[in-house]
């Protein structure tokens, strides 16, 4: 199935552009559930996006030691609302979490001016607050194609114009920065602390309707997802029947704590053939965590180097889990190690994989000269191989 962003205010969306080496995911249609239109298309393990401003000064390099405190030891800007920890039978007190967070959630809006008309016009998402500085994350695919970049704050009637400092595509997630200081950073909770059952709030600016973020209430319906993207893979990611919608990319997805588990990016939709109903994506907040270090030090000025393996992969159609081996690049870490056409990659780094997407996420959150222990299943019989990764060649 394709994989397709949905239409926002202004914005029609882009046909996918497909991948290099057949098809690689039978999803439902996932849309991307920002107002933007589509990124660079998939390119298998081949491919990993990167954008980066080049004017970083505005920028602190400071980081906090952990996106995780102990919320109970907390010195920082108090938030409102008082919050009671929920449980999975029904407890979360939804308007006593919507005020905690909502001093941490903003508006973001850009003007496009892209390529073609898919990527031009005016769009709207969501972001978080993720410290006292004014660095706003959101999702990747709000901001990238963006010449002006608006965030407004809550309670504020007028915006402020923000930079986009860092971005990753691959995983979904960009920083912006804005002149504003005594934000109220959000609290994040690690993906440990979520369970399946799970109530949930998903909170952000749906179809950019007039007022406050809206909020909509549901559970957190599986853990550790994977997804292909236009723009690469997602891994970790935590799955909820809370309504998202265009709008809400780079909101977050709210505990009964208050705390932020994730961050809003992608929900599945009906098409001719699959039915879908319910079922959102968040990027959970122990992969946001690895994925902020990194933009911050990109913000710095230091470039991201992703691990190249060098094989184009495609789910198996048997019924089977694992990600299947359609073609190896000559020369490649993975025709060095003895990876062949027709293998099935089961695990990485002892990290079971259920499809090509796992796989594709694992080998770009990798560095050049990493050793990775690939499993593969072989003729029914199962090998481990040691490769060595290396930087990923220039598409040029």
């Amino acid at each position: 199935m394709a994989v397709l962003p949905p239409p926002a205010p202004g914005v029609q969306p882009r046909p996918p552009a497909p991948p290099r080496h057949g098809p690689v995911r039978r999803w439902p249609v996932v849309a991307v559930v920002a107002g933007v239109a589509a990124l660079t298309g998939l390119l298998g393990v081949l491919a990993g996006v990167l954008v980066a401003d080049d004017d970083t000064s505005q920028v602190a390099t400071a980081e906090p030691d952990s996106m995780f405190p102990d919320p109970s030891a907390s010195s920082g800007p108090s938030t409102s609302g008082s919050v009671t920890p929920g449980s999975p039978n029904g407890d979360l007190d939804v308007q006593a979490v919507a005020d905690k967070v909502a001093p941490s959630v903003v508006t973001i809006s850009a003007d496009l001016d892209g390529a073609d008309a898919a990527t031009t016009g005016e769009a709207v998402g969501s972001g978080v607050v993720v410290s006292t500085r004014g660095e706003i994350l959101t999702n990747a695919h709000v901001v990238v194609e963006a010449v002006d970049i608006r965030v407004r704050l809550n309670g504020d009637s007028e915006p402020i114009e923000a930079e986009l400092v860092a971005a990753d595509a691959g995983n979904d997630l960009a920083l912006l920065q804005i002149e504003a200081d005594a934000l109220t950073p959000a609290s994040f909770a690690p993906t440990s602390d979520v369970s399946l059952g799970d109530e949930v709030l998903a909170i952000g600016f749906a179809l950019d309707l007039d007022g406050g973020p809206s909020v909509t209430l549901g559970i957190v319906s599986a853990l550790d997802r994977t997804l292909l993207t236009p723009s690469g893979a997602l891994d970790g990611l935590i799955q909820t029947d809370a309504a998202i919608s265009s709008g809400n990319s780079g909101g977050p997805l709210v505990n009964a704590e208050g705390r932020v588990i994730g961050i809003n990016t992608a929900v599945a939709r009906s098409d001719a053939t699959t039915a879908a109903n319910n079922v959102g994506f968040a990027i959970s907040a122990s992969e946001v965590e690895a994925v902020l270090a990194s933009l911050r030090k990109q913000a710095g000025g230091e470039a991201r180097q992703e691990g190249y393996l060098g094989v184009s992969l495609d789910d198996r159609s048997d019924g089977g889990q694992g990600a299947l081996v359609q073609q190896v690049e000559a020369d490649s870490p993975a025709d060095d190690a003895g990876l062949e056409v027709g293998d099935v990659i089961v695990e990485v780094d002892e990290s079971t994989t259920a499809g090509a997407a796992g796989v594709i996420a694992a080998i770009r959150d990798r560095q050049p000269g990493d050793d990775v222990a690939v499993v593969v299943v072989r003729d029914g019989e199962e090998s481990t191989y040691t490769v060595g990764l290396i930087e990923r060649p220039s598409e040029d």
